[in-house]
C-alpha cells in the first residue's frame, strides 16, 4: 500500500488520522503485553484529548510526561497534541528539583507520570516540591493496562460518547495547524539554566519524513526504540518516524544488552538506532550473540565521535545492511545531516553526511564568516528545521539564532568538497594547552584505535605551565588479559608517536564504564568532578 506522504499533512494527528484509516488493524506500537494497532492508538488519543478538555485544558496549554519508553507515553503525547496542547518531556534521569524546575519553567498544568521506575516512586519525589502550576499528576505502570492513566482512557471514552463532548473535542482538534507548537523539549542544562526549545508540528513532519526516506523506512520495518522518548532521538527519529513510515514500534524502557538481544530474536526486530555507545556496549558485552541479531538491518548513529572501527563492526559483526551516521540537536528538530545509501565506507565512518533537503549548512569562524572546504569553525543551520525558539527567553532566542536567520550550534566541524559535515566537537568541551586548542573528539578518536582500549573520554584538567592538559578517562578491551594491558607510561609513549605532543593526555584513568545520561553521552562534568 503507498501511504500519504507525511510532508504533505499538516500535523501529527492529521499523520495519525491518516495512519489510522490506511493501516486500521495493522500494530503500531508492541509494548510487553499491550499492543495498540493504528486504530486504536487514535482511539486512544481521542480519549486521551476529551479527558484533558474535560479538565479544562486549552489550546497551547503545557501537558508534561515524566516517563520512561512505553505505550502509554505515545499516546499520552498523541493524546495531548491532538487537540493542540504542547508536549514537554522530562528526563527519567531527573532528580524532583530538575523536574520540578521543567515543570515550573514551562507552566505545565497536567503530568502523566510513571509511578515507579528504578526503584524510585516519581509521584511522592515530586509531592516534596513547589509546583504551583501543576493541576493534576496521572500515573501510569510500565506494561500495565490497568493502572490509573487507563482509567482516564475510560473516563475520556465515555465522554466521547455524549455529543457535547465529541463537539469540542472535534472542534480543538480542527484547530491544530501546522505552526501549532508540538512540542518544548529541554536542553540539558550543563552549561547553565535548561532552556525549553519549541518546535511546532509541520517542521517535525518535514524534518522526519526525510530521516525515513534516506533511512529507508518501511510499513513493514519493526522499530526497536531504545533511544529515550524525551529526546528527540526517541520520540521524532523513533516512534514518530515509525508513525510517517506506517511501521511498528518496540519500546524498551531500559537499555539491557541481553533483553535487547533478547527483542530482536523474538521479534525479528531489523531496525535499531542508537549513539555509539549502545552498539560498543553491544558488541563487548560478554554474552553477545551475532545469530541472535540476524534480523537486524538498518541503524543510525549520531555523536560527537564516532570511531571508524565502530562502524565496520556494526557492518562485519552486527552483519547490518544499512548503517548511516547523522547529526542534529534539539534546536532543529534533532535533524540536520545524514549520511545516504551508497556513500562509502569511509564517508559513513568520518562523517555525518550532507545537510538533508532544503536546509543550509555552514562552517563560520568567530566572526561569523564561512571557512574554507576543510577548514574546522562553528557548525551553523538555517532552514524549515531551526526551533521557533526557546520558550519565554528571547534573549537566549536572539544569542543563538542571529538576524540573518542562522541557528549557531556551539559545535565545531568542518565541511568536504562533497558537502559533508565531520563534527570535531562542541565549542564547551574544548580545552586551550599551551596556546593550541584540544578537541576531545578528535583525541578520543585516535585514543581508541589502540588494540587496549575500548572507550574513551577526555576532559581538559588544570595545569600551572600549559593553563590545561588533557585527561583521559579509558575503559580496556575486556578481551585484554590484565597482564597485557598497557602501562601508563607505555600509553603516553604511544600517545606521543601518534599525535602532536599538546594533545597527549598527561593524566590516564582506567574505569570499568563512563558516567553516561540518558541518551548515551558521556557525562564529561561528571568526569571532571572526578579530578578533584
Amino acid at each position: 500500500m503507498q501511504l500519504v506522504q507525511a510532508d504533505n499533512l499538516e500535523s501529527i494527528p492529521q499523520l495519525l488520522a491518516q495512519r489510522a484509516d490506511e493501516l486500521n488493524q495493522k500494530s503500531f506500537v508492541i509494548d510487553g503485553p499491550i499492543t495498540l494497532s493504528y486504530q486504536d492508538t487514535l482511539h486512544q488519543a481521542h480519549a486521551i484529548g476529551a479527558w484533558l478538555i474535560s479538565r479544562g485544558c486549552n489550546y497551547g496549554d503545557r501537558i508534561g510526561i515524566w516517563a520512561p519508553n512505553c505505550a502509554q507515553w505515545i499516546v499520552a503525547a498523541l493524546g495531548a497534541q491532538l487537540i493542540g496542547g504542547t508536549l514537554v518531556t522530562l528526563n527519567t534521569r531527573y532528580k524532583s528539583s530538575e523536574a520540578a524546575e521543567i515543570l515550573n519553567q514551562s507552566g505545565c498544568r497536567w503530568l502523566f507520570c510513571v509511578d515507579t521506575f528504578l526503584g524510585v516512586d516519581y509521584p511522592a519525589q515530586l509531592e516534596s516540591q513547589s509546583t504551583p502550576a501543576l493541576e493534576d499528576v496521572i500515573t501510569l505502570t510500565v506494561h500495565d493496562p490497568n493502572d490509573s492513566f487507563h482509567h482516564c482512557l475510560r473516563e475520556g471514552e465515555k465522554l466521547l460518547r455524549t455529543a457535547d463532548h465529541a463537539a469540542a473535542l472535534a472542534a480543538a482538534e480542527a484547530r491544530v495547524s501546522r505552526d501549532t507548537t508540538s512540542d518544548i523539549l529541554f536542553t540539558s542544562g550543563t552549561t547553565g539554566r535548561p532552556k525549553g526549545v519549541v518546535t511546532a508540528h509541520q517542521q517535525n513532519l518535514s524534518a522526519f519524513s526525510e530521516f525515513a526516506r534516506i533511512l529507508g523506512l518501511a510499513s513493514t520495518d519493526r522499530y526497536l526504540i531504545i533511544n529515550p522518548f524525551f529526546h528527540s532521538f526517541g520520540y521524532k527519529a523513533g516512534w514518530l518516524a515509525t508513525l510517517i513510515a506506517g511501521a511498528t514500534a518496540y519500546p524498551l524502557a531500559l537499555f539491557d544488552v541481553p533483553e535487547v538481544m533478547a527483542q530482536v530474536e523474538r521479534n525479528a526486530i531489523n531496525v535499531m538506532p542508537g549513539p555509539p555507545t549502545l552498539f560498543r556496549s553491544i558488541i563487548d558485552h560478554p554474552d553477545f550473540d551475532a545469530s541472535r541479531l540476524a534480523s537486524l538491518q538498518k541503524a543510525t548513529t549520531g555523536a560527537a565521535v564516532i570511531p571508524t572501527t565502530l562502524v565496520e563492526d556494526m557492518w562485519q559483526i552486527l552483519g547490518l545492511e544499512t548503517v548511516i551516521t547523522a547529526y542534529g540537536l534539539s534546536e532543529t528538530c534533532g535533524l540536520v545531516t545524514m549520511c545516504r545509501q551508497g556513500d562509502t565506507a569511509e564517508t559513513i565512518a568520518t562523517t555525518s553526511g550532507r545537510a538533508i533537503p532544503d536546509i543550509e549548512l555552514a562552517v563560520v569562524d568567530s566572526d561569523n564568516r564561512p571557512v574554507p572546504t576543510g577548514q574546522a569553525g562553528e557548525i551553523v543551520v538555517r532552514g524549515f528545521n531551526v526551533m521557533q525558539g526557546y520558550f519565554n527567553n528571547p534573549q537566549a532566542t536572539a544569542e543563538t539564532i542571529d538576524p540573518d536567520g542562522w541557528l549557531h550550534t556551539g559545535d565545531i566541524g568542518h565541511l568536504d568538497e562533497d558537502g559533508n559535515l565531520s563534527i570535531t566537537d562542541r565549542l564547551k568541551d574544548m580545552y586551550i594547552s599551551g596556546g593550541f586548542n584540544c578537541y576531545p573528539a578528535e583525541i578520543e578518536q585516535q585514543l581508541l584505535t589502540h588494540p587496549s582500549i575500548a572507550q574513551a573520554a577526555v576532559v581538559g584538567m588544570p595545569d600551572d605551565r600549559l593553563g590545561e592538559v588533557g585527561a583521559a578517562f579509558l575503559i580496556p578491551q575486556h578481551q585484554t588479559e590484565q597482564a597485557l594491558r598497557v602501562t601508563d607510561e607505555e600509553l603516553i609513549a604511544w600517545c606521543r608517536t601518534a599525535m602532536a605532543n599538546y594533545k597527549v593526555p598527561r593524566k590516564i584513568v582506567w574505569v570499568d564504564n563512563l558516567p553516561l545520561n540518558a541518551t548515551g553521552k558521556v557525562m564529561k562534568q561528571e568526569l571532571r568532578k572526578r579530578l578533584g
